[in-house]
């Protein structure tokens, strides 16, 4: 049986860290992560996060390697709803990243200074 994108981001997120875009703010101040936005280039034009890098999921695994080599960087991953967060992050954590968080607040609350 198939599973839909919700049941399935449902499933990969038990074995995620999902942090709201405050509680991402503060630790970012502190371990200078980095929030990755994995939106299309599109969306960034039209509704940009400030201090975000945009590396489109589906590019990500083949970008992400380049500009941050070491696999203990904290990395914020957001999109506009949290479902290409999550599967971005999945994919992250089974290539070497090993400080990998989901910013599960959507688009309209995220405010990162």
């Amino acid at each position: 049986m198939l599973k839909t994108i919700q049941e399935l981001v449902q499933e990969i997120r038990g074995h995620l860290r999902c942090v709201t875009a405050k509680v991402a703010n503060t630790e970012i101040q502190q371990n200078r992560g980095i929030v990755i936005d994995v939106r299309e280039p599109v969306e960034v034009a039209e509704r940009p996060v400030p201090q975000s890098v945009n590396i489109p999921r589906g590019v990500l695994e083949m970008k992400v390697s380049a500009l941050y080599p070491n696999e203990e960087i904290p990395l914020y991953i957001h999109c506009a709803t949290g479902a290409r967060a999550t599967l971005a992050a999945e994919q992250l954590q089974r290539i070497g990243y090993r400080q990998v968080s989901v910013i599960t607040c959507d688009l309209e609350t995220i405010c990162l200074n």
